[in-house]
């Protein structure tokens, strides 16, 4: 992932930063609890599309 493009994007619920996740391609939004996909190298940023994550995810993002 770019870290120019990442600079740009935000999460489209909080407008939060989001944290990219190479061993999930996911980007992550820690205020929002979501993880979105990044299918061949495009961010997936709809809310429909993302997960939720969990307690122990979220913890483990802290470390």
């Amino acid at each position: 992932m770019d870290k120019k493009l990442l600079e740009l994007l935000v999460c489209p619920v909080t407008k939060g930063s989001l944290l990219y996740q190479r061993d999930t391609q996911e980007l992550v939004s820690r205020s929002a609890r979501l993880a979105y996909p990044v299918r061949d190298g495009i961010p997936v940023l709809l809310e429909v599309e993302a997960r939720t994550l969990s307690d122990a995810e979220l913890e483990k993002l802290h470390e």
